[in-house]
């Protein structure tokens, strides 16, 4: 798997791309917060509930479709482009790697 370069994270992410976290990064719940978070070496994001929702399924096995899916399951109303949009960002803040489907 490789981190996704800047070029790529100007477009949309392909349906068949699985994302995962990249390895300095971390997924953990804030007692504090009461919300979960994303550490960063230096810096720490607090996720809202979809955006965790989100991270969860990026476990390199899910493919952008599968996650879309899944959360369209879970939720009445997932917007596809919001999802392809908070994946791209991450990606472009190395806090993703890319592996292509």
């Amino acid at each position: 798997m490789t981190a996704m370069d800047s070029a790529a994270t100007r477009s949309r992410l392909a349906v068949t791309a699985r994302p995962r976290l990249a390895r300095h990064v971390r997924m953990s719940f804030c007692r504090t917060r009461k919300r979960h978070i994303l550490m960063l070496p230096e810096t720490v994001v607090v996720l809202n509930g979809t955006g965790a929702d989100i991270l969860d399924l990026c476990d390199g096995r899910h493919t952008v479709g599968e996650i879309v899916d899944e959360l369209s399951a879970r939720y009445r109303a997932v917007v596809d482009d919001e999802v392809h949009r908070f994946l791209t960002r991450l990606a472009g803040r190395r806090c993703l790697e890319i592996s292509d489907g």
